[in-house]
C-alpha cells in the first residue's frame, strides 16, 4: 500500500501477525498436552468448547477449569496457565519494525483474545512496554468482525479511522476497519512479506 503521510497510527494483530502461529488457542492447548501427557486432539477439542465465550470475554479460565478438567479426565493444576500463554513463538522481524514505526507513529494492537494470556505475554516478554494502546476482545466484549472493537482503538488512541492502518492476517477480519475508513494490510501469515509492513 501507499505509504500516505497522513497515517498517524498502526494497529497490529497478535496471533499469526506479531506471532509465526496462525491462532492463538493451540499454543496453550499444545502446551497443557505436553504437560499432562493427553492427547492433542482431546485437549484441543475440549478446551475449544469455551473459546468463542472467552474471547468474548463471557467468561474467563477461571470460570472454565473445573469443567474443562473434568472433560479431559484430569485435574490439571491452574497456574500451568501461566506457562502455556507464554507458550508462543514471537516473530523478532516484525517486532523491530514496529519498533521502528514506533518512532514515527502510534503502535497499537487489536486482537481477539483472552484477556489473562493477553496481559501475561505483554507483561512477561520482550513486547512489554511496546504498544501504546491494547485493545483485547474479552475487554471490550467485541470481535475483530465487529466495529466495536475498533471504535474502542479509535477512543483509546485519538485518532479517527482514516489515520490509521489496521494489519491481519485473516482477511474477515479486514472487513469492519475498511467499512470504518481504516487502511488495512493482509498479512499472509505463511508467506510473511515484511515489506507490506514498512510505513
Amino acid at each position: 500500500m501507499s505509504k500516505s503521510c497522513d497515517i498517524k497510527g498502526i494497529f497490529w494483530d497478535f496471533d499469526g501477525v506479531i506471532t509465526t502461529e496462525k491462532m492463538g488457542s493451540p499454543t496453550i492447548t499444545s502446551y497443557i498436552s505436553q504437560y499432562t501427557g493427553l492427547p492433542y486432539d482431546l485437549v484441543n477439542t475440549e478446551y475449544r468448547k469455551f473459546n468463542n465465550d472467552m474471547l468474548y470475554g463471557k467468561i474467563t479460565h477461571q470460570d472454565m477449569w473445573s469443567a474443562f478438567c473434568e472433560a479431559i479426565g484430569r485435574e490439571v493444576p491452574y497456574e500451568i496457565l501461566s506457562e502455556a500463554f507464554l507458550n508462543v513463538k514471537l516473530d523478532s522481524k516484525v517486532i523491530d519494525i514496529i519498533r521502528e514505526c514506533k518512532k514515527k507513529y502510534l503502535v497499537g494492537m487489536i486482537t481477539d483474545n483472552k484477556a489473562d494470556r493477553m496481559e501475561a505475554i505483554l507483561e512477561n516478554t520482550e513486547l512489554k512496554g511496546l504498544f501504546d494502546v491494547v485493545i483485547i476482545s474479552a475487554n471490550v466484549h467485541s470481535r475483530k468482525t465487529e466495529e466495536r472493537i475498533f471504535e474502542e482503538a479509535l477512543n483509546q488512541s485519538g485518532l479517527v479511522a482514516a489515520e490509521c492502518v489496521f494489519i491481519d492476517n485473516t482477511l474477515e477480519n479486514l472487513d469492519a476497519p475498511n467499512r470504518m475508513g481504516f487502511k488495512t494490510v493482509f498479512f499472509d501469515d505463511e508467506k510473511r512479506d515484511y515489506d507490506l509492513l514498512k510505513f
